[in-house]
């Protein structure tokens, strides 16, 4: 096998519009686009469209030179041996060109300016494959014809391995490598990649993602795009991704829409899901039951830190989080609450009741944002229980919840004020 050998390097823009000529010198149109069979990984032209009302191809084997002069042909040129674009085709010009696309390895949405493309050679076979899209601004000179002003400028490219373009193409196209990378990144990144998408093509790329990706990109996005991610979907899709939702979040967005629509949400929600936000959504804006969440960890004071652990495995999934544990009775009424670390370093036959502080900061769901705030920043919570008049517990409010309350354009990362908490708390540190 002989190795691959590039045999010329060329932009589509250098080659746009410019004239074909066959083996007998006739000029028998222009470029106007070219289709590729798309697999993401080695993407290959197969065609050239040479009329623009025609969509007939003449097959790129027929190529064999071109320069800034036009393309050569090296055969008389017939128009019955054209051939049409298949359906695992499409036009890299009108599909790419001026087009957003995601940079998978960059976790964000660029602009195509322009298309680098490779003739090579391989086992005595030549073909021209996408090689990268030029994202830079020297991409969009070059297609003005004024490159030369940018010369001292580096070109910025996205490998065509990392490309995932917004728009649809034929059915039978695989997205398989890209439904993959799409799942190595964050849901934060997707969730600032949909933000800058417009008003369809959010549509479009949500329905592309599976139902977890959804639910974890819409965690993360500000919560005007979640109102409107959950209106553009179907009603089953949407109550489905509400139930997964955080309950304070799914009352968030529920909240926010048409009393019609959301009792039509609820209604298909599972019941014991519809119950838990129905409940949040009865707490005013400013109050403390409006921030709070259902999902926390209430262990029974009896169990032993060994039957503890085992019952945290089965809970700590459905919980917002599990630094703080709270030790409740049977009517749910909190008793007392330990840390994660304390539990673990306990001797396994500990019951509960001897592990815990009963000397318990909490609030009402009546209590407003601004004591919320001041008794998470006063003793550095991590997050503060929230009870009714019997003390029984409704839920929690995390440190994060008030980070967005205090800072809602604040980045998706971690804040100092979390990660000085968790310092605090793996020394040992509870909600005393």
């Amino acid at each position: 096998m002989n190795d691959l050998k590039v045999l010329g390097e060329f932009y589509f823009s250098q080659l746009s519009n410019k004239p074909i000529w066959d083996a007998k010198g006739r000029r028998i149109g222009r470029l106007y686009d070219m289709a590729i069979r798309w697999d993401s990984v080695s993407p290959q032209v197969t065609g050239i469209r040479y009329a623009k009302r025609i969509p007939a191809l003449i097959p790129i084997e027929w190529v064999v030179s071109w320069d800034s002069e036009g393309l050569r042909l090296n055969t008389t040129f017939d128009a019955l041996l054209t051939c049409p674009l298949h359906d695992d085709e499409t036009f890299i010009g009108k599909w790419l060109l001026d087009k957003q696309i995601i940079d998978l390895e960059g976790s964000r949405l660029v602009r195509v300016n322009d298309i680098s493309l490779s003739w090579v050679s391989h086992d005595d076979h030549q073909f021209v494959v996408l090689v990268a899209v030029d994202i830079g601004v020297r991409g969009l000179f070059r297609r003005l014809g004024i490159e030369f002003l940018l010369s001292r400028i580096d070109n910025k490219f996205v490998g065509s391995q990392y490309i995932k373009p917004l728009e649809s193409r034929t059915s039978s196209l695989q997205l398989t490598r890209e439904k993959e990378q799409l799942r190595q990144l964050h849901p934060a990144d997707i969730a600032d990649i949909i933000e800058e998408m417009d008003y369809k093509q959010r549509a479009n790329f949500l329905d592309a993602l599976d139902s977890q990706q959804a639910i974890d990109a819409l965690t993360e996005m500000e919560l005007d795009t979640q109102v409107e991610m959950i209106n553009q979907m179907d009603e089953d899709r949407a109550s489905d991704i509400l139930e997964e939702m955080p309950a304070d979040q799914a009352a968030d967005i529920l909240g926010e829409l048409s009393s019609a629509k959301s009792e039509e949400l609820l209604r298909l929600m599972e019941s014991e899901d519809a119950e838990d936000v129905r409940e949040l959504m009865q707490y005013e804006d400013d109050t403390a039951g409006s921030l709070m969440t259902t999902e926390y960890v209430g262990l029974p004071f009896w169990l032993t830190a060994e039957q503890a652990i085992d019952e945290l495995r089965r809970l700590a999934p459905e919980a917002e989080t599990i630094y703080y544990l709270y030790v409740v009775d049977e009517q749910e009424i909190l008793e007392g609450v330990l840390s994660l670390r304390e539990l673990i370093i306990a001797s396994p036959e500990t019951p509960l009741k001897d592990l815990m502080h009963t000397k318990i900061v909490k609030i009402s769901p009546y209590d407003d944002h601004e004591k919320v705030t001041d008794i998470i920043h006063k003793y550095g919570l991590l997050a503060v229980p929230v009870v009714n008049d019997q003390d029984q517990v409704l839920g929690i409010i995390t440190v994060d919840d008030v980070l967005e309350l205090l800072m809602p354009d604040r980045p998706r990362v971690e804040s100092h004020t979390t990660l000085i908490a968790r310092r605090r708390e793996a020394k040992g540190g509870h909600s005393e």
